[in-house]
């Protein structure tokens, strides 16, 4: 069920927690100007109505995974079935029906050590898939730690820079990737947990973990700060206002590459912008109120950058699965 009255408080909230997921409700309360029983009660609302949740997530880099972009064309009757088999899979995430429900789009996460397992094994032996292509993601301009800037506007700068001000350390802390050499074993059950909820207690982690709440207080704030992990927020975008979504396939010469990405990650418009290979080397998803406000969005701003020498558009119809966590175990694909 899509939350159909959201208000300023509720905005301002989804902001609060993209600038530190884990903040208390009583730092969010207190910039905000409302209680904080009142932030809590706007919170589980949210996650009732609107799938609000903060998701704890290693770095792909840290955590040894390449990220692969993946087209999946099916017949109507296959393909949400197929969805749905992707979606129950560990290293999957953001799992998109699209292109009038005959077209799946999906994040694959692959090691060396699982062999590429879903691109190389399990799909080539799927029934009911009619094309397939990979993109492997060479990087990303806006996605992972760079979030989605269409959802961050609600806070006032005053506000924004008193959140700042409050947050912890860790949290505010640049990421000092030369601090940590990687992800250790022990972190899997840390990284599971706060997969699942990335705002538990670190009492409740020190029960999934087997550690002290000492020991995964320190841990975590190591993994912060050398951005080893980050914090998502998963929300329906819809109960945002924003209804119309798109996968933009872009086509940009190489020289120029670096240099439109950059521009379309300004863009509050885009949630994901990536270069990639493949026939088109630069992927965006747009998020837009409305199929008027896409088109003036793909004539005005995106029309208006230089060197883009085609695009095709892929109206995205529903998301089957957002931001999931790493997992070293890896489910079959069942259709």
């Amino acid at each position: 069920m899509i939350v159909t009255m959201v208000d300023a408080i509720d905005r301002a909230l989804v902001h609060a927690l993209q600038l530190d997921g884990r903040a208390p409700y009583s730092r969010i309360g207190e910039v905000l100007g409302v209680s904080t029983q009142t932030v809590a009660r706007r919170f589980n609302r949210l996650r009732a109505e609107a799938g609000l949740r903060v998701i704890g997530l290693p770095d792909p880099q840290v955590a040894g995974r390449s990220q692969w972009l993946l087209r999946l064309t099916a017949a109507p009757h296959a393909a949400q079935d197929l969805a749905g088999a992707l979606s129950r899979r560990s290293d999957t995430s953001w799992i998109k029906l699209a292109s009038g429900g005959t077209e799946i789009v999906s994040i694959v996460h692959s090691s060396q050590s699982d062999g590429n397992a879903l691109l190389l094994h399990d799909i080539p032996r799927t029934a009911g898939i009619t094309s397939v292509s990979a993109h492997y993601l060479l990087h990303l301009y806006v996605g992972g730690p760079t979030a989605w800037r269409g959802r961050a506007k609600s806070l006032t700068a005053a506000q924004e820079s008193a959140f700042r001000s409050f947050s912890s350390p860790a949290a505010a802390a640049t990421p000092d990737r030369g601090s940590v050499r990687g992800l250790n074993a022990g972190d899997g059950k840390l990284l599971d947990a706060l997969g699942a909820d990335g705002r538990a207690t670190h009492a409740d982690l020190a029960v999934r973990t087997g550690w002290s709440a000492a020991t995964v207080a320190r841990r975590m704030d190591e993994l912060q700060q050398s951005g080893a992990i980050f914090f998502d927020v998963d929300v329906d975008p819809a109960a945002l206002g924003f209804t119309t979504s798109a996968m933009l396939w872009l086509s940009v010469p190489p020289a120029h590459l670096d240099a439109v990405g950059r521009a379309l990650a300004e863009h509050d418009e885009l949630g994901f912008v990536a270069a990639t290979t493949g026939r088109t080397n630069l992927v965006a998803q747009a998020i837009c109120a409305s199929p008027n406000a896409l088109h003036t969005y793909l004539t005005e701003r995106v029309g208006a950058i230089e060197h883009i020498t085609a695009i095709e558009t892929v109206p995205v119809l529903r998301t089957v699965k957002a931001a999931a966590p790493f997992s070293p175990g890896l489910v079959g694909l069942r259709v």
